[in-house]
């Protein structure tokens, strides 16, 4: 869309490009020698006009201007989707060194470097503001929330300055599906509306689509960065003192200090977890952190899955893996978040996200050619390292470059003198479209969503838990997701290699008392009814077993279709053994002997063994620390997931 500015006293369209150190920088609607030629306009009551044009909704109008009062920005523009929009702030954005412009090989595609002091989400610095500390939950950080907002006014109190508000109105899911929830997001960064317009549905479009009284979810954020007029800008604005902060009663975000993925890119794990978890609660759904896959057999039957893993543990993987079995295909509906609305018994869910937001160390064209070619255009890159000829690579990709300029911006050569970081930063990201991806399930933008016949638990266990498992019925299933625990990875702040309790992939991401959150996944059999039979089976995985050698006993990636296939085929049995496909043990049923499809795949038979061996000492001492993890929930705790822990303890014991 064209925007209108001022050139000669008159009112034109036009597209012009900025020659400030920041998109659509400071700029005056008057000055001494009457209009500014050649300026974007920089009236804010004209900006709201603009708004005003676009929607009757007064509370969005009110919200915006509220934003502006208190942030100060020079500029308001209003976001309209565009790839032309797009095309202009990339633009400025390779002017100004905030991004870097990737060769022909890869249209349209850029590479950002982050601050070294902004790299990953910010756990420490995210909170829950509940109206109370119990609802809060033990699992997050808590401020009374008129406290939080005292502490977060004077910071957000000019922010903005020299820099101008963008104004994205975007929706998590596809527009007109009643699983689909409506954000307007303000931001000063104009790299976190491009990533917006990848990752959600965003612009014109939303607006159109909101009705006069309609409710959203207003998320401010600001890198905290107030740039003084004639100071040359930083290529990554940001702040030291950083707030994440969530509003679960009133349904509101507010961020400041970050320019980085999920502290910045507010309809992320902001509103689509920590803030849909708690509207789900409310609303009788489920909002979590799950990929969507379909599997298709070899007699072109379907079935979607949902499986929740914490970040960096394989998510990306599985949901965009190539099959090795003959027949059998695997499309992606999403890799990340899912969420779900129960009709009749049935779980259907959708995908909010309308992007990819992955970890790129790692991929490559061996274990994931799809996310590969998802991301060969139209894509952003953050910290990863820059090769001589304008492409981007990272550790896991290919065979190293020569030289490359790493994340720091640094010259790097592999294995060279005083070399001893990564070329690319552990949590390095891309940002692309869904659309692109070759494995794009046809229903993945269907409003009314894909109904799941499996969810999948998983984590990265080095021990313990075995390749695959079944739950017993739907309460001993709430109970494995209750007590998923993976080893910390790069995304999250804390020491690499460290177990921890992350039950259903979700500690960092759950908006209320997860207390609570185990009993609202217990009582959707109770909603089910007569029907719970069409409840999803529950199952738990685990890839990254590994012998006393430290080497991984399953192949991982592509083979991990094998595993699918039995969870499909489980799908279509009953909760017993009489399909001949599993075997009843203490912790679940498991694959029996034969039931998982090995043809083609060389593995000796004592990594299969030890893939599905259970060490009685090590499952009572992964009890017991479950036990301590769930003493700080208190009466908040479902009385049913202790008797599942007692269950489970007797069933060991008995063994």
């Amino acid at each position: 869309m064209l925007k209108n500015f001022i050139q000669k006293g008159k009112l034109i369209n036009s597209i012009s490009s900025s020659s400030s150190s920041s998109s659509f920088q400071s700029s005056t609607f008057l000055n001494n020698n009457g209009f500014n030629s050649g300026a974007w306009v920089g009236n804010r009551f004209f900006s709201l006009e603009q708004l005003k044009k676009k929607t009757k909704n007064q509370k969005l109008i009110n919200w915006v201007e509220e934003q502006a009062k208190l942030c100060k920005p020079d500029n308001i523009y209003i976001c309209d989707g565009s790839e032309q929009e797009f095309k202009k702030f990339t633009d400025d954005m390779v002017k100004n060194g905030t991004l870097i412009k990737l060769n022909s090989n890869r249209p349209n595609s850029f590479l950002a470097r982050s601050d070294p002091s902004d790299v990953a989400r910010v756990e420490s610095r995210t909170y829950i503001c509940a109206k109370t500390k119990e609802d809060a939950g033990p699992t997050n950080n808590w401020i009374d929330p008129n406290q939080m907002k005292q502490t977060l006014k004077p910071l957000f109190n000019g922010s903005m300055k020299g820099r101008t508000m963008y104004v994205m109105p975007f929706s998590m899911g596809p527009l007109g599906s009643d699983i689909s929830h409506i954000g307007v997001q303000v931001t000063d960064s104009p790299f976190v509306v491009c990533n917006m317009k990848i990752m959600t549905r965003m612009g014109d479009q939303v607006l159109n689509h909101i009705k006069d009284n309609d409710d959203f979810v207003p998320c401010l954020h600001s890198v905290g960065a107030p740039l003084e007029k004639g100071k040359k800008d930083s290529h990554w604005p940001c702040n030291p003192n950083k707030y994440i902060v969530h509003y679960p009663e009133e349904r509101s975000i507010q961020s400041f200090g970050s320019g980085y993925g999920g502290n910045a890119l507010l309809g992320k794990k902001c509103f689509s977890l920590r803030i849909a978890s708690s509207m789900a609660r409310d609303g009788g759904w489920l909002a979590e952190h799950m990929l969507i896959l379909s599997l298709t057999n070899d007699k072109g039957e379907k079935k979607y899955i949902a499986a929740a893993f914490p970040s960096a543990c394989g998510k990306t993987n599985l949901a965009m893996a190539n099959s090795v079995l003959p027949g059998y295909k695997v499309q992606v509906c999403g890799d990340d978040i899912a969420w779900m609305t129960m009709r009749n018994g049935q779980l259907y869910a959708i995908n909010p996200e309308f992007g990819f937001f992955g970890v790129a160390p790692g991929t490559s064209a061996s274990s994931n050619p799809n996310a590969l070619a998802a991301i060969s255009k139209n894509t952003l890159f953050t910290n990863v390292a820059l090769t001589q000829d304008n492409d981007v690579w990272w550790e896991g990709l290919s065979s190293p470059p020569q030289t490359a300029i790493d994340w720091l911006g640094n010259e790097w050569h592999p294995n060279g003198e005083g070399n001893n970081t990564p070329a690319a930063h552990p949590n390095s990201r891309f940002t692309a479209p869904l659309s692109q991806c070759p494995s794009i399930d046809p229903e993945w933008n269907n409003p009314t969503g894909v109904p799941i016949s499996a969810i999948i638990f998983g984590g990265r266990r080095s021990s313990t838990v075995p390749l695959v498992y079944q739950a017993l019925n739907w309460k001993h299933g709430v109970f494995m997701g209750a007590s998923t625990a993976s080893e910390l990875t790069a995304a999250a702040e804390g020491t690499v290699g460290k177990l921890r309790h992350d039950p259903f992939a979700m500690l960092p991401f759950c908006g209320y008392n997860m207390g609570d959150y185990f009993g609202h996944w217990l009582s959707m059999e109770q909603k089910a009814g007569s029907n719970a039979d069409k409840l999803p089976k529950i199952f738990y995985v685990n890839w990254f077993r590994k012998n006393k050698s430290g080497k991984f006993l399953w192949p991982g990636f592509g083979e991990n279709v094998r595993v699918l296939k039995w969870i499909f085929d489980r799908c279509n049995s009953t909760l017993d053994t009489t399909d001949g496909k599993a075997t009843q043990t203490p912790i679940g049923f498991v694959p029996s002997n034969n039931s998982i499809d090995l043809n083609g795949l060389e593995i000796n038979k004592s990594s299969l063994k030890e893939l599905f061996s259970l060490n009685k000492s090590e499952w009572l001492h992964d009890l017991k620390s479950m036990r301590q993890f769930c003493q700080q929930f208190g009466d908040r705790l479902p009385n049913e997931i202790k008797n599942q822990m007692d269950q489970l303890e007797n069933r060991l014991n008995k063994d």
